[in-house]
């Protein structure tokens, strides 16, 4: 945590280089805000400094409604709808699809199945399950080139529910099955 001082004089010249590391707690308001608030400057007797809006709001304070202190910078909802995208897309390398559906996926990030897809058309560029599918495809890829296991072993390890599956999916995307990337000595890019 940032000393007094310095958080003091950030405060008071509501230094934007400052929004998010600390946040001032009104003793007399009960509210917390960032230091950039563009409200009147309380007495420095009156306030308090913490390190996060949690730790603010742990102590009994409320956010203020002029300057959104939860929407500070390095905060998720700062982040806004991004974040969602981005814990979205390490549950699916972590292998969310692989056994679930889009409608567990976005149950676990506590929106629709219908919100998430969205979010995926304006972030990403396609949908949940596009994503899943390429990244299967490229950990098959990787383990193909990489290893010497056979190709049904390979699928099941890439997440592909069945050899089936797989092999229509490298058909689709390469116009070949997987064998022929193989016994091609390694040389498809």
């Amino acid at each position: 945590m940032l000393s007094f001082e310095v958080c003091n004089t950030a405060r008071l010249r509501r230094d934007p280089r400052y929004d998010g590391r600390f946040f001032t707690a009104v003793k007399t308001t009960r509210i917390y805000c960032r230091p950039v608030c563009p409200v009147k400057q309380p007495l420095a007797r009156n306030v308090t400094y913490y390190p996060t809006a949690a730790a603010a709001e742990a102590a009994g304070f409320r956010p203020c409604l002029r300057c959104r202190p939860e929407t500070a910078p390095f905060c998720a909802a700062w982040n806004g709808t991004r974040s969602t995208v981005a814990r979205a897309l390490k549950l699916i390398d972590d292998g969310a699809l692989d056994d679930g559906s889009v409608a567990v996926l976005a149950d676990r990030l506590g929106v629709s199945s219908r919100h998430l897809a969205r979010l995926f058309e304006r972030h990403v560029g396609a949908s949940p399950q596009q994503v899943a599918k390429t990244r299967r495809v490229q950990r098959a890829k990787r383990l193909i080139d990489e290893t010497d296991e056979p190709l049904a072993q390979i699928a099941y390890r890439a997440g592909f529910g069945s050899v089936r599956r797989f092999n229509a999916t490298f058909r689709e995307l390469y116009g070949r099955a997987p064998s022929t990337i193989r016994r091609r000595g390694k040389v498809f890019p």
